[in-house]
């Protein structure tokens, strides 16, 4: 169980250090956003409190040392500097290192010691602002347990530690029940200090609840007797709120709950209590006629109890205070979207996947035997259950997408850094972070990314005198884009540098004896020679390039992911990456041909539509060749003469033709048999180096059938000279 939770822990806390570096880097950008400052601040101190609790007491250690100088900054006593940025960046990246088992005293040591030396400017003006007033101090001191009343109702209204709740923000006001196990003690956790977190959220009314508190004499220290009710008015959303409790133990009870205050509620103390499931309505309308106050009727009958009545009470005047502001501000608080969420393992949705996968591959076995026997229920109930695994399938699917925004953050920081490096000013874009991708894809994208983005950056982006002297911007700007194309989606990695020196990178592949001196080679081929491995143009060796290695890594990952890579450069103007990736690894629509007695599917995604293959010269025997189609000029690719498939030539072929994005082709099959749900699955060692195929699939019968990779099959018509 222990361990459960503590890789609970560590999952959050890498999720949290994830968020912190996007923060510092916009931070570094917009140095005088408070929301920012006060969201690098809440993770400082989520780190903190959890690595605590947890019993990480070095990582709690550090991370106040963190925390301590952005409460400065947060309370407007100190700056924010490059130097600030930069030493939290080190400090994030220690963070990272002592969760997976890294403990450098000496690392720490330095980093502590920094921070305390950029702070110590501000050290007199930070006490001052931290001293409490003389009330505050004196009521301190007067709350000891001997002196806790029944209910104690506080106000405290406070500024939102992530978003402030500034008017004209969205604001939703929300009942708070947090009742802690009495054990919560025990592994270190502390609830005053959630509740001084849910205050820092928004406008808060805390009511503490003390009837379970024993006689002094019965008083066990280690034991919580205590719970509250927190009425809370805050931009945050549920989810945010619910981060706060994120760490309890499964036997202390958390309920949030929004509450309605639209302008025709009336705020009536017994609305309350009825929306509390205190009392039912009946009970309610029971004692209305009477005169006397309905809270008092209630406690009175033991139908509620006092606290219960204070609670309410303090909600009701909660709300009038919110209400009240909001009129003068002139803002409506809409209700928020309550959204439930579950962390479920990687595993567990890859073997779901897999089962989807067997899933399809049994119904298609399924449905061919209802069509051979011929029976009507059988058919019936093979439809059916082709609906229920489609459904499944695009459940499942849908739920291992992830934005691709989830590894464009990661690039921020490698840009920020590769260009302090190499004294460059360069500004990272990123547009289109919400596309989504199969989880598997973008795990597997990273490091072609990170290639390209380093050599963007290394060879793309001139230095800030060389654009002067250009004319151009002296910030450098490389553009990460990513957009939706049918079934797959397009990354763009776009710089404003150089572009591409087509010269130099011919003379390196002659000098290599990649190419022969005097050939004529597209400005295409002359790109894509980059990619071949050991090709490098630096001149010199460094950390970034030099070595020939990178971009042939790229090559091989794409293709491996049954995408392509192409180039468009610009003299003067930059460079544009174009990968073109599948949405999905694991499960397609395709659509079934035959050529002579094998069988093949080609993505439903590329085909446009099926016609009688006519050649306009007759069967010439060649691979690549043209023929009309809707009076338009097309190429296409024999898949008889391409494959050397020997069967028998059929009576009549059909061309199916499809798209590679750039341009339409045709594909000259025997015959088109119909569309299939296609179970991706790897190719074996006798066709994995077959030009044109990228994966097999089981087919219903048991038999295997080869999955066609259109865009290969595109590259094959463009370099292969076309018969007009």
């Amino acid at each position: 169980m222990l361990d459960q939770i503590n890789e609970v822990f560590f999952e959050e806390a890498n999720e949290l250090l994830e968020s912190l570096e996007g923060y510092l880097l916009s931070l570094e950008e917009n140095p005088t956003d408070k929301e920012i400052i006060s969201a690098v601040f809440r993770i400082m101190h989520t780190i903190k409190g959890s690595s605590g609790m947890f019993g990480f007491d070095a990582i709690s250690s550090f991370t106040h040392e963190v925390e301590s100088a952005f409460d400065a900054i947060r309370n407007g006593v100190a700056p924010v500097t490059p130097e600030v940025i930069k030493l939290t960046l080190q400090s994030r990246d220690h963070i990272l290192a002592m969760l997976g088992g890294n403990i450098s005293k000496e690392e720490s040591a330095r980093l502590i010691d920094e921070f305390k030396q950029l702070m110590s400017p501000f050290k007199n003006s930070k006490e001052a602002v931290d001293a409490p007033p003389p009330s505050q101090a004196t009521a301190a001191t007067e709350n000891t347990p001997n002196s806790i009343p029944e209910t104690v109702p506080i106000k405290k209204t406070t500024v939102s530690s992530s978003k402030p709740h500034a008017e004209g923000s969205n604001l939703t006001t929300w009942r708070i029940s947090f009742t802690p196990s009495p054990s919560i003690l025990w592994n270190g956790t502390r609830p005053s200090l959630m509740i001084k977190e849910l205050t820092e959220m928004g406008d808060a009314t805390v009511i503490l609840f003390t009837k379970n508190i024993p006689p002094l004499s019965q008083i066990e220290p280690t034991t919580c007797y205590l719970a509250w009710d927190i009425i809370l008015t805050t931009a945050q959303t549920q989810q945010e709120i619910q981060d706060v409790f994120i760490f309890l133990d499964e036997t202390s009870i958390i309920k949030i709950e929004a509450v309605d205050v639209s302008e025709d509620v009336t705020f009536k103390l017994g609305e309350i209590l009825v929306n509390r499931k205190h009392i039912s309505q009946e009970v309610l309308e029971s004692f209305l006629s009477e005169r006397k106050p309905i809270g008092e009727q209630l406690v009175e009958k033991n139908l509620i109890s006092s606290e219960s009545l204070h609670s309410a009470l303090a909600e009701q005047e909660h709300i009038k205070t919110v209400t009240k502001a909001k009129e003068n501000a002139q803002a409506n608080a809409p209700m928020a979207t309550t959204q439930q969420s579950i962390r479920v393992s990687s595993d567990k949705l890859d073997q779901l996947i897999d089962l989807v996968g067997e899933l399809v591959t049994f119904n298609a076995r399924l449905g061919q035997h209802a069509q051979i026997a011929n029976n009507p229920t059988l058919l019936m109930l093979s439809e059916q259950s082709e609906r229920l695994i489609i459904a499944l399938r695009n459940n499942a699917m849908d739920m291992r997408m992830l934005p691709i925004g989830t590894i464009f953050t990661r690039f921020r920081r490698l840009v920020h850094d590769l260009a302090a490096d190499m004294h460059k000013n360069i500004e990272l874009v990123t547009e289109g972070a919400e596309t989504e991708l199969d989880k598997t894809v973008i795990e597997k994208l990273n490091d072609p990314l990170i290639h390209m983005i380093r050599n963007s950056v290394d060879h793309g982006i001139e230095t800030k005198e060389e654009r002067i002297a250009k004319g151009k911007n002296p910030q450098g700007t490389v553009k990460l884009i990513a957009q939706h194309a049918g079934a797959f989606v397009l990354i763009i990695i776009s710089d404003d540098g150089a572009g591409l020196n087509k010269d130099k990178i011919y003379q390196k592949a002659v000098d290599k004896g990649l190419v022969a001196p005097g050939i004529d080679v597209s400005d295409n081929d002359i790109y894509n020679m980059i990619f071949l491995p050991g090709f490098s143009t630096a001149d010199k060796v460094s950390s970034v390039s030099g070595r020939g290695v990178g971009m042939d890594v790229v090559k091989k990952d794409i293709t491996a992911l049954n995408g392509t890579v192409s180039i468009e450069s610009h003299p003067g103007e930059g460079t544009d990456f174009i990968l073109k990736i599948p949405l999905t690894l694991a499960i397609i629509e395709g659509m079934l041909v035959q050529i002579g007695s094998g069988t093949f599917v080609i993505p439903l995604s590329n085909i446009q539509e099926c016609m009688e293959f006519k050649p306009e010269h007759g069967d010439d025997g060649k691979v690549c060749s043209h023929i009309t189609a809707r009076g338009e000029f097309l190429p296409y690719i024999n898949l008889r003469e391409w494959f050397e498939i020997t069967d028998p030539m059929p009576a009549s072929q059909q061309v199916v033709i499809v798209n590679d994005q750039d341009s339409s082709l045709g594909l000259v099959v025997d015959k088109v048999i119909g569309n299939n749900q296609t179970v991706i699955k790897p190719l074996g060692d006798l066709y994995k180096n077959v030009e044109g195929l990228s994966g097999a699939t089981v087919l219903g019968d048991g038999s295997v059938a080869l999955i066609l990779d259109v865009f290969k099959l595109s590259n094959v018509i463009k370099r292969t000279e076309m018969t007009v």
